[in-house]
């Protein structure tokens, strides 16, 4: 996570001052488009880490076997389509971006040839890392993924030293996608080979369960495309120069989110297994917990964000993209910190396969991101596109809370008690930064001397320490710590 987390932080850095603001904003929108491909995941290697996580719970390796094949088959599947939807976007590129200079359009097209191509064949290799995660053997993942966004970032950065072409820099991200393809596929035959991975034969009553499950994971595969894929398309649609700025207001979000990402990682397959001998209540109370650590976790990154955006941006990519996105940054941070208070029970109802009462707060995101980001985007450009995507946020929490958890009756938590000790409690860590809104958010830059940075990080720390915790918190806390520098 941390290494992932410092490339996210330093390339963009090198690109924006190596790369215009025009050529900039083109790579990030062959990055986007080329990332269509993985929405086609339709949740397999999720399903697949379940199943497996639940057959090596009861001893059950034929099952695995079986579970895998059938996804392996499906991600074949997709991995076709995968290609010939990167074929459309290339052809399509002249109408998404008409606002982009014409100069750019043919090394546009082939990157996104390249690098959309690259991105279908390492789809069906996705299937090795859903083995590892199943197993919860963590480790090889991680490792694979160091190595990946080690070798994406040194290709890149060595191809915008050498002045290189956008179609260069995509043949080089291209490579890359290969290259950690391939890696999955020896990680797998040293560490996980036991299980076989192979498309025959097929069991018939494995395929028709992995695609039962996976149906409603690929209505949420569509819904997290309108919420967080066609931003930066939007944007490029219609306010084409903002494109860069948007982009760079959007990795401090990502940072966040490769946090709870790697944080709530585990939580699917453990939860898978852990369901098949705990009471619902026992779930519930996994739930309360894992929802105020997130929140904390949320608020402990978010809010430095949000409150020293501005300072972050200037010392990260120069103070012209700070100007110019720091309030996208703000708003984008709000979005994504209010979406991901719900990520806990999203991801154990998933786990437990009952993903299906969640189906309509995703779908009611999803609508309400695109339908508002694409109508304020015609009026505000950039700034339309990021209030539409806090609104979708607010609604999904808002329907889950009201509609999807009255129905998850595995998960047996009170939704008031869930909100007052799982979010609203754990947020109280947030008053400080609320009450010097006007010192931060009105201006670029803030206005606020040591004196108050000092009182606001302070008072911010011992709120998350005696307010947002619960006693039992900070003793396994302290506990933690000192059984990781074994002090006894």
């Amino acid at each position: 996570m941390i290494i992932t987390s410092l490339v996210a932080f330093l390339l963009p850095a090198y690109l924006v001052h190596h790369l215009s603001t025009q050529m900039y904003g083109a790579w990030v929108l062959i990055l986007n488009l080329s990332a269509y491909v993985g929405y086609l995941d339709f949740g397999v290697q999720t399903a697949v880490s379940k199943y497996i996580a639940e057959y090596q719970a009861t001893g059950d390796h034929v099952g695995s076997v079986q579970c895998v094949s059938a996804g392996l088959l499906i991600m074949s599947i997709a991995s076709t389509v995968g290609i010939l939807l990167t074929c459309g976007l290339a052809y399509w590129v002249p109408m998404l971006f008409r606002n982009m200079p014409p100069t750019l359009y043919h090394d546009v097209r082939v990157s996104i040839l390249l690098v959309g191509i690259s991105s279908s064949i390492s789809l069906s290799a996705s299937i090795f890392p859903a083995i590892f995660l199943g197993l919860q053997r963590y480790k090889v993942t991680a490792t694979v993924s160091v190595i990946s966004r080690l070798l994406y970032a040194t290709v890149l950065c060595v191809a915008v030293y050498l002045h290189s072409t956008l179609a260069t820099m995509g043949k080089s991200v291209a490579m890359v996608y290969l290259i950690m393809s391939l890696l999955q596929v020896v990680a797998w035959k040293k560490f996980a080979g036991h299980i076989a991975v192979r498309l025959y034969p097929i069991d018939l009553a494995k395929l028709r369960q992995m695609l039962k499950y996976c149906f409603v994971l690929t209505v949420w595969s569509v819904c997290m495309l309108f919420i967080l894929g066609l931003d930066l398309t939007i944007v490029g649609h219609y306010d084409f120069g903002q494109v860069a700025y948007y982009s760079i207001a959007t990795a401090p979000t990502n940072f966040m989110l490769v946090i709870i990402g790697a944080l709530l990682g585990p939580l699917l397959p453990a939860s898978s297994a852990l369901s098949t001998s705990r009471t619902s209540q026992q779930m519930g109370r996994i739930l309360l917990r894992t929802t105020r650590y997130t929140t904390i976790i949320l608020l402990l990154s978010g809010l430095p964000l949000l409150v020293g955006g501005f300072l972050v941006l200037r010392i990260w990519v120069g103070s012209n993209y700070a100007f110019n996105s720091v309030q996208l940054l703000r708003i984008l941070l709000l979005a994504n910190i209010t979406r991901q208070l719900c990520a806990p029970y999203a991801t154990m109802v998933v786990a437990t396969a009952k993903q299906s009462v969640a189906t309509f707060a995703a779908i009611t995101e999803g609508v309400v991101n695109l339908a508002a980001s694409l109508w304020l985007a015609r009026r505000f450009g950039a700034m339309g596109v990021a209030m539409g995507t806090l609104i979708g946020a607010c609604a999904s929490v808002a329907m889950h809370f009201g509609v999807s958890m009255q129905y998850t009756h595995n998960l047996a938590i009170s939704r008031t008690e869930l909100l007052l000790q799982g979010l609203l409690r754990p947020a109280t860590m947030a008053i400080p930064s609320v009450l010097l809104v006007p010192f931060w958010w009105f201006s670029g830059k803030p206005s606020m001397s040591v004196q108050l940075w000092s009182a606001w990080g302070l008072a911010t720390l011992l709120l998350m320490w005696y307010a947002s915790m619960v006693d039992g918190d900070r003793t396994a806390l302290i506990q933690t710590v000192k059984s990781s520098l074994n002090v006894t």
